[in-house]
């Protein structure tokens, strides 16, 4: 018998009971699948989608079956070894009351040494004073760059047997009718690519320094 055939058989209350059923099956698929979907967040959703999860309380927890490891009393303790102490090359080679200062330096920079006269020494014979010791006090002091001029003299000569005029050649310049020196071109360089000095502010500290235009033509 064909499923048409069954079903032209069947009465109102039979139709009436398979919609019933079929209604009770769909409210059941719904809720499995809203289950699964709850399910699949937990596992691979998001952090803010997770909640922890109470363990249950009818269930023990595996540190209370497995029983606690005992250390044996006569195992030897673990072997050591004796490690290098680390040593840190000093920064600075600052002399030691010049650190207590507070001021650091390498050995590039120049230190300059000033006497300071004592008052109380006044009038006093060499025999008449015991030097005890002394105190050092530190500062941190500027020089101002400094040019300078370099005036090449070449002497002309003449000898007296060929009656030939010798004058030797000036140095060789870096660009060719320019008074400036190498050392100053690297100056220049220096400051301006080093220290993002313009060069209209180093042309103001070389006016600042007396070398102007005049003075170079001159």
């Amino acid at each position: 018998m064909t499923l048409a055939e069954r079903a032209a058989q069947l009465s109102q209350a039979d139709i009436i009971a398979l919609l019933q059923r079929q209604a009770a099956l769909e409210a059941h698929n719904l809720q499995l699948q809203r289950q699964n979907e709850w399910f699949k967040r937990q596992l691979f959703g998001r952090k803010s989608e997770r909640r922890l999860l109470m363990p249950d309380a009818h269930q023990l927890p595996l540190a209370g079956i497995l029983p606690a490891r005992e250390e044996p009393t006569d195992k030897p303790p673990p072997p050591t070894e004796t490690v290098k102490a680390y040593q840190r090359r000093t920064r600075f080679s600052a002399l030691p009351d010049a650190e207590e200062a507070g001021l650091h330096f390498d050995g590039s920079v120049p230190v300059r040494v000033i006497a300071v006269p004592n008052p109380a020494l006044a009038g006093l014979a060499p025999q008449a004073y015991e030097i005890i010791g002394e105190k050092v006090t530190w500062r941190l002091a500027q020089q101002p760059g400094a040019y300078v001029v370099l005036k090449y003299v070449r002497q002309v000569i003449k000898l007296k047997q060929t009656e030939q005029i010798c004058c030797p050649p000036p140095p060789p310049a870096v660009f060719e009718k320019s008074v400036a020196d190498v050392s100053l071109l690297a100056g220049l360089l220096i400051d301006k690519f080093a220290y993002h000095l313009p060069l209209y502010r180093q042309h103001q500290r070389l006016a600042h320094a007396g070398i102007t235009e005049r003075c170079i033509n001159h």
